[in-house]
C-alpha cells in the first residue's frame, strides 16, 4: 500500500512538473492624457504610420506599446483638455494616475509642491539620456537641477493660408508662395484686398470663450520688439507703447470687419476648412490634419494648404510663443514593476517621438529634428526655422495658464470694445500681479 502511495504521489508530482508555469499579472499602471478622444477611428489601430492628427497618433502610439508588451496592462484615462483641475483634485484624493500629459509650462506648478516624481534614475534605467533631447525640450523638462518630464514637442502659433483664396485676393508671388505683410499696414492693406476680391474675411480667429491664442499674439510680438514685459518673473508690465500697438491693429481687424467672429475654437477650426477666411491663426497642433484635408478633393483646402510663422509686422528680431508638451510621473506609492513599465512607456514614446512629429509639432528629440525624414514631411521648411528662435515664458513665472487667460481676456475685451486699450492692459496687468502676489 504505502509502495502504492508513492507512486501514485510521484506520477502527479510528474505530471504537475510537466504543466507550463503560469504566466504572471501584468504590471497595471495607469496613463491620463489630454489630446481628445477618437476610439471610432482609431481605437484598434497599432500601425502609428496610417495615423493622422494628435488623437489618432496618441491613441494608435499607445496601441502599440500595449500589443508589443502583454506584461505590461495600461489603464487610459482621457481627459478633456488640458486636464488640470481634474488632476488637482485626483492628487488632492491621492489617487492620480501613475503617467500624464502636462504642458511644460504647467510642471513648475505641480513639481514646486512636490506632487511629481523626479526621472531622471527612471529615464536613465530605461535607456534614455536628456542629451538626446532638443534644448527646448531639455531647457522644458528641467526643475531645479532634475528632470521632470518627458518632452513629447515644442509647440508654437502659426498663419494657416488657403492659398485658393490668396490666389484669387492677388496676394501670391511669382513663386507661388503667399504675399505676407512686412508691417501692420501692409496687414491692413492686403487684408481690405482680400476681402474686396473673395468677399471673405481675412483671419479667421476663436474668439469665442478663447483667450490663449490673443496672449499668445501679444506674447509673439512683444518678443519680437524685445519688450522684456516680464523681466521680473513674479511682477509683468503690459501697459507700454508696444503693447497697444498690438492690440490696436487686432482692433482694426476687428472693427473693419476683417476677421470671423463669435466663433470658438472647435467652429474656427471647422469653418477654416469650409473657407470662412484666409489665415486661420492656430498652432502646429493642426499642420497634419489640414495637410491630408488638403489632399482630399472638393473641399476649401484642397490644393491649396500653406502655414508660416506669424510675420513680424511690428519689426524687430523673429522670435515665437513656445511652450511643449511632456509625459511627468505622478508623486504616489508604487511598485519597483510598475516604475520599470513606466520607464518602458517613455522609452518607447521617446524612440517613437517622429510619429508625433507628424502632428505638426517640432519634435523634442534632437536626432528627430535633424533627420532627413523629419525635414522631408510637408511644410516643415517653412516652419523649421521655429525651432531656434521660440521662446517659452522663464520657468519661474508660476501660474502660466491663469496669466494667459487673465491677459487673453482682458485684450479681448479691448477688441471687442467692451474697454478702451489702455484700461484692459492696465487690468491685466494688475490682475496678473495679483494672481503671482498671492
Amino acid at each position: 500500500m504505502k509502495i502504492g502511495m508513492r507512486n501514485i504521489l510521484l506520477a502527479a508530482t510528474l505530471t504537475m512538473a510537466s504543466w507550463p508555469a503560469l504566466a504572471a499579472d501584468p504590471v497595471e499602471i495607469t496613463v491620463q492624457r489630454f489630446f481628445g478622444a477618437c476610439d471610432a477611428d482609431w481605437g484598434t489601430n497599432t500601425d502609428v504610420s496610417k495615423a493622422v492628427g494628435e488623437c489618432g497618433i496618441i491613441t494608435s502610439q499607445i496601441n502599440k506599446f500595449v500589443a508589443d508588451n502583454p506584461d505590461i496592462k495600461i489603464n487610459v484615462n482621457t481627459v478633456e483638455w488640458p486636464g488640470y483641475d481634474q488632476l488637482t483634485a485626483q492628487l488632492a484624493s491621492g489617487e492620480p494616475p501613475d503617467v500624464v500629459t502636462i504642458h511644460e509650462s504647467v510642471l513648475s506648478d505641480y513639481q514646486s509642491k512636490g506632487l511629481l516624481e523626479p526621472l531622471d534614475a527612471v529615464l536613465k534605467a530605461a535607456g534614455v539620456e536628456s542629451s538626446t533631447f532638443t534644448a527646448a525640450g531639455r531647457e522644458g523638462v528641467t526643475k531645479e537641477g532634475q528632470i521632470f518630464g518627458l518632452p513629447i514637442d515644442s509647440h508654437t502659433m502659426l498663419w494657416h493660408i488657403n492659398m485658393n483664396y490668396f490666389r484669387k485676393a492677388g496676394l501670391v508671388n511669382d513663386d507661388g508662395t503667399p504675399v505676407l505683410p512686412k508691417t501692420a499696414d501692409e496687414l491692413l492693406a492686403q487684408a481690405k484686398q482680400f476681402k474686396e476680391k473673395t468677399g471673405k474675411p481675412y483671419l479667421v480667429q476663436s474668439m469665442a470663450n478663447e483667450k490663449g491664442a490673443f496672449y499668445r499674439a501679444l506674447y509673439i510680438y512683444l518678443t519680437q520688439m524685445k519688450s522684456d514685459f516680464f523681466a521680473d518673473p513674479t511682477h509683468v508690465k503690459l501697459n507700454t507703447p508696444e503693447a497697444k500697438k498690438i492690440v490696436q491693429l487686432f482692433k482694426d481687424i476687428y472693427d473693419q470687419d476683417l476677421t470671423t467672429k463669435d466663433q470658438d475654437y472647435a467652429a474656427s477650426l471647422s469653418g477654416f476648412t469650409k473657407g470662412d477666411g484666409g489665415v486661420l491663426l492656430n498652432g502646429t497642433w493642426v499642420v497634419g490634419d489640414f495637410d491630408a484635408l488638403s489632399k482630399e478633393a472638393d473641399n476649401a483646402l484642397t490644393n491649396g494648404y500653406a502655414v508660416y510663422p506669424y510675420p513680424p509686422v511690428f519689426g524687430g528680431e523673429p522670435a515665437y510663443w513656445s511652450d511643449g508638451h511632456s509625459w511627468a510621473m505622478t508623486k504616489k506609492d508604487r511598485t519597483p514593476e510598475q516604475v520599470a513599465a513606466i520607464g518602458k512607456f517613455l522609452k518607447f514614446m521617446a524612440d517613437h517621438n517622429f510619429d508625433w512629429a507628424r502632428t505638426g509639432h517640432l519634435p523634442a528629440q534632437q536626432a528627430v529634428i535633424d533627420s532627413a525624414e523629419f525635414k522631408a514631411l510637408p511644410h516643415r521648411a517653412t516652419i523649421l526655422s521655429i525651432a531656434n528662435v521660440a521662446k517659452p515664458l522663464p520657468a519661474q513665472v508660476r501660474h502660466q495658464f491663469a496669466v494667459n487667460d487673465i491677459i487673453g481676456e482682458e485684450i479681448a475685451s479691448a477688441i471687442t470694445g467692451q474697454k478702451e486699450i489702455d484700461a484692459a492692459l492696465t487690468d491685466a496687468e494688475t490682475r496678473v500681479n495679483d494672481l503671482l502676489a498671492n
